[in-house]
């Protein structure tokens, strides 16, 4: 299995890229970052230094993935989303040292244009909608839309809506696909 690197990438030293993996036009991978195997990288996406990419992450055209930023497997970045690394930004003082930490969880999905954020966990398999802005932390499997985000319900693995209601304090199962999924206090798991 070979990579494709666009000829008019510009990739630092020190970069880790798995095997598999394809990087289309005009992208900067910044220097010790690590981006895994089977990835696929659309035009015009930037790698912070030190940014972390699981295996098979999908970033779609015109996505900054800054440092403070960490991507486990299987996650999907449409269109032009959008990270931040700091919480309060000015131009005449260097907040480096400030970075947030942002870690996106296994299988989440992140719609395009929307923003997450920087200090936020982006729960696993959870699924944040076009346009949102994602202000806090999301729950595994949980469906967020809107400015700022949030929960309108639960979406399974394959990315299908589940009726579930958003919270209970007793065991609710539901069975689809052959998983079973069971909500109690307030969260939403496999088994």
């Amino acid at each position: 299995m070979n990579n494709f690197i666009h000829e008019t990438c510009y990739v630092d030293d020190d970069v880790k890229i798995g095997e598999g993996t394809n990087i289309w036009h005009w992208c900067h991978i910044s220097k010790e970052s690590s981006i895994g195997e089977k990835c696929t990288l659309g035009q015009n996406v930037y790698v912070g230094e030190n940014v972390k990419i699981g295996n098979n992450v999908k970033i779609q055209n015109n996505v900054s993935i800054y440092s403070g930023v960490d991507i486990e497997d299987d996650v999907f970045c449409g269109p032009s989303m959008v990270f931040t690394n700091v919480i309060n930004p000015r131009s005449t003082i260097n907040k480096k040292k400030e970075f947030k930490r942002t870690l996106v969880r296994k299988g989440a999905t992140i719609g395009a244009n929307a923003t997450i954020v920087c200090g936020n966990i982006i729960g696993c398999y959870s699924f944040i909608g076009a346009g949102s802005v994602v202000t806090k932390d999301v729950k595994n499997f949980a469906l967020v839309t809107g400015v700022p985000a949030v929960q309108r319900g639960w979406i399974d693995l394959n990315g299908e809506k589940i009726d579930l209601p958003l919270s209970s304090k007793k065991e609710i199962t539901f069975k689809n696909d052959g998983i079973i999924y069971f909500l109690e206090n307030d969260i939403l798991n496999i088994k």
